[in-house]
C-alpha cells in the first residue's frame, strides 16, 4: 500500500514539473518563430524595424493592436495584410496560436 502511495505521489509530482515546462517551452518556441517570421518587419521588441516602418508595419505594442482579438490577429498572420505576407500554409495553427500570445507578450507593463 505504502508503494502505491509513493509511486502516486512520484507520478503527480512528475505531471506537475512537466506542465510548469510546457508553456515555457511553447513560449520559447514562439519566440524563436516571431525572431525568424516577424521581428525583421516588426522588430524585436515588437516597436518595429527602421525597414517595417518604411514598409507600415505595425508597432505590437500598442493599445490598437494590443485590443484586437486573437481571431483577428489570426487572421491576420494566416493571410496577411498590405505589404504582410500570409503564413497560413507554412505554419500550423498552434504556431499561429502561439504568436498571438507572444504578441499579447510585447505589451507594456501597465
Amino acid at each position: 500500500m505504502k508503494k502505491t502511495r509513493i509511486q502516486l505521489v512520484v507520478v503527480a509530482m512528475t505531471a506537475v514539473a512537466l506542465l510548469s515546462i510546457l508553456p515555457a517551452r511553447a513560449q520559447d518556441a514562439s519566440a524563436t518563430m516571431y525572431k525568424a517570421k516577424c521581428a525583421a518587419c516588426h522588430g524585436p521588441d515588437g516597436s518595429g524595424s527602421t525597414m517595417g516602418k518604411k514598409l507600415g508595419a505595425r508597432d505590437f505594442r500598442t493599445p490598437d493592436v494590443q485590443k484586437m482579438s486573437d481571431t483577428e490577429l489570426s487572421d491576420i498572420i494566416s493571410s496577411g495584410k498590405n505589404k504582410m505576407p500570409a503564413y497560413g500554409k507554412s505554419l500550423k495553427a498552434d504556431d499561429i496560436k502561439g504568436l498571438v500570445a507572444y504578441i499579447r507578450s510585447l505589451a507594456p507593463a501597465k
